[in-house]
């Protein structure tokens, strides 16, 4: 194998591609990138046994073939190395990196121990990279951390038709978005669960070109999903997701309209006196009282002039970093929040306009916290 390839285009493919590497590999091959010299470039290859990565890069090839070299320290070597044009080829058991005046001789390990990657699924739809990665990322926000159950650790996807549905939950708040798409089957109706740390660092790393959306069916269900030669399988997860859509009130008596940022901000000082404390937001005519700390503990209030307000006045409170998270993951300029009774959850949807008649078909509902008197 021999080939040219530039500096930071190898940096950046080796950096993509190694990023799924397994931090404790259950055998050492699974450390290494595979790396293919082909006809019309560089092929990277990485998996672990569950998420695949794989791209092809432009280079100069001299001489086809086939190695596979430990990952990250191939990842820090690129990025180190001179801006100049990168030989790398192999000379026996060592594959030799050069660039300008740099020379690394890298160990290559056995090529015929690294498993074979899974095949593309079948394609089944398309959606603009940026649409894509904003929705899985309001929505990756709400997910549960912990592993108790799994399933809540994932996104459901929906897929009816030209809309696709990302959910997720921790129990303690639910996002949702809807998304408009290029479906292959306009008939066509699936769902799926996918983890949602995974399906949101892949969604961040496609970029904003196309992205292909693919599905295999049978045993070891994958989603494909592939962007600008960039291609990721990851396996689809098993259970049961809960009925989280019959959460949504179908009517609210109290709506109030914000400024986004000035509502960040106050709740962002709310939480000054301690981020384990609820924030209460009291609802008036013309104004949202915020509150923090109560009794002996620190306190703090602040007032915010609202946009509108519809219904009667209420109090209720909530954790102040979900609703921060909540906020920013609305990324509009205006957000309304739909109230029914203080001890009933609570919907925020964002708005470009003040009069909220818009929608970015992103929803998050938030459990409110009791709180003495």
């Amino acid at each position: 194998m021999r080939l040219q390839i530039d500096r930071d285009v190898l940096a950046e493919a080796v950096a993509w591609t190694t990023r799924v590497l397994p931090a404790r590999p259950p055998v050492p091959v699974l450390t290494g990138v595979l790396l293919v010299a082909v006809p019309d470039g560089l092929q990277l290859s990485a998996f672990d046994y569950e998420v695949s990565a794989r791209m092809t890069a432009p280079a100069r090839v001299e001489e086809e073939g086939r190695v596979l070299v430990q990952g990250r320290l191939l990842a820090d070597i690129a990025r180190a190395l001179p801006g100049k044009p990168v030989t790398l080829h192999l000379d026996g058991a060592k594959l030799r990196v050069e660039a300008g005046s740099s020379r690394f001789a890298l160990p290559v390990m056995p090529v015929e121990e690294y498993p074979q990657l899974p095949p593309p699924p079948q394609r089944v739809g398309s959606v603009p990279g940026e649409v894509f990665a904003a929705a899985v990322a309001q929505v990756a926000v709400a997910a549960a951390r912990d592993e108790t159950p799994p399933v809540l650790t994932a996104v459901r996807v929906e897929i009816d038709g030209g809309t696709v549905s990302l959910v997720a939950t921790d129990r303690y708040r639910l996002a949702l978005r809807d998304v408009e798409w290029h479906a292959d089957d306009p008939g066509a109706t699936q769902a799926f669960l996918v983890r949602a740390r995974t399906l949101n660092d892949i969604a961040k790393s496609l970029g904003g070109t196309e992205v292909e959306i693919g599905l295999s069916s049978g045993p070891g269900e994958l989603l494909g999903i592939s962007a600008g030669g960039r291609r990721t399988t990851v396996p689809l997860m098993d259970g049961e997701y809960p009925p989280v859509r019959r959460l949504f009130p179908e009517s609210s008596d109290t709506t109030v309209v914000v400024e986004a940022a000035a509502l960040v901000d106050g709740v962002r000082r709310m939480a000054l006196i301690g981020d384990r404390s609820p924030v209460r937001l009291t609802i008036a005519e013309d104004e949202i009282v915020l509150e923090a700390g109560t009794g002996e503990d620190a306190q703090a209030t602040d007032a915010l002039a609202v946009e509108a307000v519809d219904g009667p006045g209420l109090s209720i409170a909530f954790n102040a970093q979900y609703l921060m998270d909540g906020l920013a993951a609305a990324g509009s300029k205006y957000v309304r929040l739909s109230f029914t009774q203080p001890s009933k959850p609570a919907l925020l949807s964002g708005h470009d306009q003040p009069d909220a008649s818009d929608t970015r078909g992103y929803t998050y509902l938030l459990m409110p916290i009791r709180m003495a008197g």
